[in-house]
């Protein structure tokens, strides 16, 4: 009877713990997220990897998993499987999937211009404009990403339909370099530092220029916000403390890069992302910094540029209802400390 008792004891002991454990796992695992990143080493997408080189997510006892994927869309797809909490990506794909019935919201909204350029390859001097793609090879980071919308973009702006030209998905940095250089794509969108690298050795010019406030709005029609933390609404939902709290560490970071030069910012980013070339990684961002919101706030009048732009080609958008409310929140970019 004795042993019984101790047995019983022991067990409920065990389980106890046992629970404790489980208890004290699923605590640290609710503060565990994943973060795809449509390509990290692109400087459009820098709030990512300086935010943790800033320490800002540990600052907000996050435990945050950067994962890198150079083709947007690809990101996107991974948070519809529910395999990452977020993504680090355009603005643009919160539109494109509310036409498709699922709706996700940017929650710090990183930029107000894309931070794009056309290159056109200089073995090609004979494409002055879009309207000259027709029967050409353009790259794109993948088929569906945001690359792939603003080229659908141009060319139809220009006069050009949809099967006149190939978008050809090549990735970003040497992939796509190497493209160029193959002369598997005659022109091509793309972001720094690849701008730069293409630019220095002459292997390509710019033909569109969306690095800017004001070369955007000569070529979109308005703000653009582009790069952003978007995640699945019903997750933002039921996860508005961790939600929170990246939107402190995002936020802090975009005040970093506001008020620092692109010297002392390019300072706490991984070497390897200057690919060899520190001087003109700097150079790049120099240019191309005024580009990010100074605290993560969508720009007023930004969706409707982007809802006018994919309303222009995109079959998902066009005919469709959609409430522009309900693809970004300021609430918690605004309560951020």
């Amino acid at each position: 009877m004795h042993s019984s008792r101790v047995f019983i004891c022991s067990a409920g002991l065990a389980l106890a713990m046992a629970a404790s454990s489980l208890g004290g796992t699923a605590a640290q695992a609710a503060d565990k997220v994943s973060i795809m990143v449509g390509g990290y080493e692109k400087q459009i997408y820098l709030p990512a990897k300086l935010a943790e080189a800033l320490g800002y997510f540990k600052d907000e006892d996050l435990d945050v998993e950067l994962l890198n994927e150079p083709a947007g869309v690809d990101a996107e797809n991974e948070m519809l499987s529910g395999a990452v909490q977020g993504v680090v990506g355009f603005y643009d794909h919160c539109i494109d999937l509310q036409g498709k019935g699922k709706f996700v919201e940017s929650v710090v909204q990183f930029s107000q211009a894309p931070g794009e350029v056309e290159l056109v390859s200089s073995k090609h001097p004979e494409i002055k404009s879009p309207a000259d793609f027709k029967g050409k090879n353009l790259g794109v980071t993948g088929l569906g990403s945001s690359t792939n919308f603003l080229t659908q973009y141009l060319a139809v702006k220009n006069g050009l339909k949809l099967g006149d030209f190939t978008s050809v998905p090549v990735g970003a940095g040497q992939t796509f370099i190497a493209a160029i250089q193959q002369d598997a794509i005659q022109a091509g969108m793309t972001t720094e530092p690849t701008i730069s690298r293409m630019l220095k050795t002459g292997e390509a010019k710019v033909l569109i220029d969306m690095r800017t406030m004001a070369g955007t709005k000569s070529v979109l029609g308005g703000t653009y916000p582009a790069a952003s933390l978007y995640m699945d609404a019903a997750w933002v939902d039921a996860h508005k403390e961790e939600v929170q709290k990246l939107a402190n560490a995002f936020v802090k970071t975009l005040h970093f890069i506001n008020t620092h030069s692109a010297s002392e910012i390019a300072d706490k980013m991984p070497s390897d992302f200057y690919v060899g070339d520190k001087e003109g990684y700097v150079t790049a961002l120099e240019n191309g910094k005024a580009m990010f919101t100074p605290d993560g706030i969508m720009p007023e009048d930004g969706p409707k540029t982007v809802l006018a732009v994919l309303s222009e080609f995109s079959k998902n958008v066009q005919g469709k209802t959609i409430d522009l409310s309900k693809t970004y929140t300021t609430e918690f970019a605004m309560k951020a400390k």
